[in-house]
């Protein structure tokens, strides 16, 4: 997993109008294919009247799976344009349906395409997306003289503080990006002179939402 993975964390609903015609965007996050199908027939019930429910969703960090539903529209008018925004938008692990109500103008094959992918715009931006990295916990143990380098480091590096503990030592855990550890390593240990004790977790991918880590 690459810098810049990003997921959605808490789906949306964002909608648009275009002559008269209703394009309500539902977005999901979703970690596999049964999930993402789940929720796309899930949305098609609750609006079983509408005109269509066309879909789209991708799973994993390359796209390992991907699908859209035209749902009755001109065939690459509404399932493929709205997961070339998905892609483009560079979001993983989402299904989003785009729910039409038809309002009594037809719209062409290039209006239909411009509907639905600025829907799923609005879908999109009425979501919360989080980058997620590859990093590890990296815990520092030194004492009460070097933790306001060690802040210093962290903040300078623009580096997670999950938690710091005081007792006969202070101990530090950070999540640091893969990319920094070495890098952080390297500045804890020349700023405590060698004195502090630096252990290293597991590689894992993480992300931020409101100051807490995911």
């Amino acid at each position: 997993m690459s810098e810049g993975f990003k997921i959605v964390y808490d789906g949306g609903i964002g909608e648009i109008e275009e002559k008269k015609s209703r394009f309500i965007a539902y977005v999901e996050p979703v970690e596999t294919e049964e999930e993402a199908a789940a929720f796309i027939e899930k949305i098609k019930k609750m609006n079983w009247n509408a005109t269509h429910n066309c879909s789209a969703a991708v799973v994993g960090k390359n796209n390992e799976f991907s699908r859209c539903n035209d749902d009755g529209e001109p065939s690459g008018t509404a399932g493929k344009p709205m997961l070339e925004v998905l892609i483009g938008e560079q979001v993983h692990n989402v299904a989003v349906v785009v729910t039409r109500y038809f309002g009594g103008t037809l719209l062409g094959t290039g209006g239909l395409v411009r509907a639905y992918q600025r829907a799923v715009k609005e879908g999109l931006a009425k979501s919360k997306i989080v980058e997620k990295k590859e990093g590890a916990k990296v815990t520092v143990h030194t004492d009460y003289n070097g933790i306001g380098k060690l802040q210093y480091i962290a903040a300078s590096m623009d580096i997670f503080i999950i938690n710091t503990e005081y007792s006969d030592v202070v101990t530090m855990d950070a999540m640091v990006p893969e990319s920094d550890i070495k890098a952080f390593v390297d500045k804890v240990t020349e700023a405590t002179a060698g004195k502090a004790e630096i252990h290293k977790g597991e590689t894992e991918s993480y992300g931020i939402v409101n100051g807490v880590l995911i």
